[in-house]
């Protein structure tokens, strides 16, 4: 669990409405219909970080996740290493500051092997935001592995020719794209054979705390609801994607994670800042300050933070999944099942026999 505790103190100034959190853009508010395949307003998305680029201060748990899925990367043993990576959505460069703190297996490259890793991001104000920080890592960090920065749309086609990579990586970032089958499908393209794909996304289980404050008081103030906590994909999903892209060995596994927060207020800003505000198409345009607060007060009623060791400070708790994923090109080195119906025998005509001098 990671408790936020140390926080300056915030004065919340509310208007008639609720302007940021909630707000529409001017496309979608203009009265044309947004497409029904889409669920995102990736332009809306895009300004939302531009405009919190600057917020340093609440990096804190993208940072945690890029050191988990860098620590997982560390975990395979590969004698040449990856040399060339691309990381897709990278922001100001969290899994780069994870790579570049120590060596590869072999002793050259960051973690990894990473000797150059691509930064991709459709935000200029994010991706260009630590430029300076970069230029002060020691010179040992910047011998282990170089850095290439590129602005792109994560949606459309990525702009590198077929086979380039040896490792694609994405950190909390790929929960935002509306189409999930065809970024994944871009990914296997620009990867080499047996190149590999890992990466950790925001999970369905998160914000379930949020989603159902707002609910039940949208429904009492104001007699519907409104998407306020976008769609995540599913767990049980995410590994039919991968297959269905065409990747091999594929590993999913999945993290739980808690955070605590003063109040609900704290945590609507934390999310904010983090560049979290809700960018759902049919989102409603406003909510009014009466539903806003309501919303606020079930939150820190329903869901306190149980801290098990008898504190009487008072917190409330917000879980955030985290799905982690790996799938290798295929290749023909790759160990492969035998064809359907080539087995000789049955399971249930192989008897083991135990020696009579064995336990």
């Amino acid at each position: 669990m990671i408790k936020i505790t140390h926080l300056r103190q915030t004065t919340f100034h509310l208007p008639r409405r609720i302007p940021f959190i909630f707000r529409k853009s001017s496309s979608s508010s203009s009265g044309e219909q947004a497409p029904t395949n889409l669920a995102f307003d990736r332009t809306l998305k895009t300004l939302q970080r531009s405009n919190i680029s600057h917020y340093k201060s609440y990096d804190y748990f993208r940072k945690e996740i890029a050191s988990r899925l860098v620590d997982r990367l560390d975990d395979i043993i590969r004698d040449e290493g990856f040399p060339l990576a691309l990381d897709i959505g990278s922001g100001p460069g969290y899994l780069y500051r994870e790579i570049v703190k120590d060596d590869g297996f072999d002793g050259s490259g960051g973690i990894g092997g990473v000797r150059k890793l691509v930064m991709l991001d459709s935000c200029h104000d994010m991706l260009h935001r630590d430029d300076q920080e970069h230029e002060q890592l020691s010179q040992e960090e910047k011998e282990r592995c170089g850095t290439y920065k590129l602005v792109g749309d994560e949606e459309g086609s990525l702009p590198f020719p077929d086979g380039t990579f040896d490792l694609v990586m994405s950190s909390s970032s790929m929960h935002w794209v509306n189409n999930l089958p065809g970024l994944w499908n871009e990914v296997k393209r620009v990867l080499k054979p047996d190149g590999c794909f890992m990466f950790a996304m925001v999970g369905g289980g998160t914000l379930n705390e949020l989603r159902s404050s707002l609910v039940l008081a949208e429904m009492e103030r104001d007699g519907g609801v409104g998407p306020h906590v976008g769609p995540f994909v599913d767990f049980a999903d995410v590994g039919s994607l991968l297959t269905n892209a065409g990747f091999n060995l594929t590993t999913i596994d999945i993290d739980t994670i808690k955070l605590g927060f003063p109040n609900a207020m704290v945590c609507m800003e934390h999310l904010q800042r983090m560049g979290e505000s809700n960018a759902c198409l049919n989102r409603r345009p406003s909510m009014s300050v009466d539903t806003f607060l309501a919303s606020a007060c079930i939150y820190d009623e329903m869901y306190p933070l149980d801290e098990g060791d008898g504190s009487t400070e008072k917190n409330i708790e917000a879980t955030i999944q985290i799905i982690y994923g790996i799938g290798w090109k295929p290749h023909e080195s790759q160990p492969k099942p035998k064809e359907r119906g080539s087995a000789t025998k049955k399971i249930g005509d192989v008897i083991v026999e135990r020696s009579i001098g064995e336990e």
